[in-house]
């Protein structure tokens, strides 16, 4: 048994909420791990969801011709005038109206279109003509050109995250791809001798793992792409050893279980040993024993094992990075006024965060 397994870890602090915070986060900045994480272009057919990494310009104007916005007939608005139910007008087809469907470019010399529906086939003397009983204003069912974007027109801003209908936006505009940050790459590390897969035959004393699947869920969720190692024993160099390779290739690391004070927890040991021990417990229920820490240049935390702590540490710690490595901002949680059924007491000097069941 190594040296550190026989050493009880202690706190190193036990620091209000938004103290362990700045100091990690100030420990992130000074090592350029609080800005986004650089920039890709991609296809925009693998693009939703993706925050901007720059602004989008239009390249073209969308349409970018004069375009019918109705099944029918282009015409020349003069050539309607004083058309009525008790006195049509009759346009010579191919001189004064030219069929066109939705979407086609406008005709030379034409500035109107007359929907099917209120048009008449005629034929006299030999001609085709169509029968109206309106006239027409000027662009009549026309999409002018740069109705929806015009050309140099910004179209999707920078820090924004991509949906359908913004797709669709940059392709109209003359685009095939977009620049976007990339998507963090976070490593759920559990670790605990006692625990087993999900699925496994239970003995006493197993606990089924599935904290990793639940934080790697919130990482997703915040939409990064997520890497769920295998269990490591409670055993030092593995844990260490697993941490430096999962370094190697994550831009957040978070080690499950081990953060506390017992004598098999080594997380805050081996940050040390790797890196930078930041914040080594926070003054918050539950959740206490956090550790945050950074190490060869990427983020390390140590999450609480017990499953309510886990949860909550990582949405109040990790998600808040996860979104800035993004450009993006948190969004701000729904709050509802409600009367406690209960009392509830707080520890002295400490955040106490309750889940409760809203009724109504």
């Amino acid at each position: 048994m190594t040296e550190q397994s026989l050493t009880r870890n202690i706190y190193l602090h036990d620091v209000p909420l938004d103290e362990a915070i700045a100091d990690w986060h100030t420990a992130l900045g000074a090592a350029g791990l609080l800005a986004p994480l650089g920039k890709e272009t991609i296809p925009l057919t693998e693009a939703l969801g993706r925050v901007t990494a720059e602004p989008v310009w239009a390249r073209i104007s969308s349409p970018h011709y004069h375009a019918a916005a109705m099944d029918g007939f282009a015409v020349r608005s003069e050539d309607t005038r004083g058309a009525t139910e008790t006195s049509p007008l009759l346009l010579r087809l191919g001189e004064q109206a030219l069929p066109v469907d939705t979407g086609d470019p406008l005709p030379a010399g034409m500035n109107a279109v007359v929907m099917i529906e209120q048009t008449q086939p005629v034929s006299q003397d030999g001609a085709e003509y169509i029968e109206i009983l309106a006239s027409s204003a000027p662009w009549t069912y026309v999409r002018p050109m740069g109705e929806d974007v015009v050309a140099s027109e910004l179209v999707i801003p920078a820090n924004h995250r991509l949906r359908p209908q913004d797709l669709g936006a940059i392709a109209g505009s003359g685009h095939s791809v977009v620049s976007v940050y990339p998507r963090p790459r976070v490593a759920i590390l559990p670790t605990g001798t006692e625990l087993v897969t999900i699925g496994s035959e239970l003995k006493p004393g197993d606990i089924i793992e599935y904290n990793s699947l639940m934080l790697g869920a919130q990482a997703e969720e915040a939409g990064c792409i997520v890497t769920r190692l295998p269990i490591v024993r409670d055993d030092y160099a593995a844990i260490r050893d697993a941490v430096a390779a999962a370094l190697e290739s994550h831009d957040l690391v978070a080690i499950n279980a081990g953060s506390s004070a017992g004598s098999e927890d080594y997380t805050s040991a081996i940050v040390q040993e790797l890196g930078e021990l930041r914040v080594h417990g926070i003054a918050i229920r539950p959740g206490h024993p956090v550790v945050l820490g950074l190490a060869r240049g990427k983020a390390l935390v140590g999450i609480p094992g017990y499953p309510v702590s886990a949860a909550m540490t990582f949405d109040l710690l990790v998600k808040p990075l996860l979104y800035r490595w993004q450009g993006l901002e948190l969004p701000e949680k729904p709050t509802v006024q409600a009367t406690l059924t209960r009392k509830t007491l707080s520890p002295l000097g400490e955040d106490h965060f309750l889940r409760v069941t809203l009724g109504k």
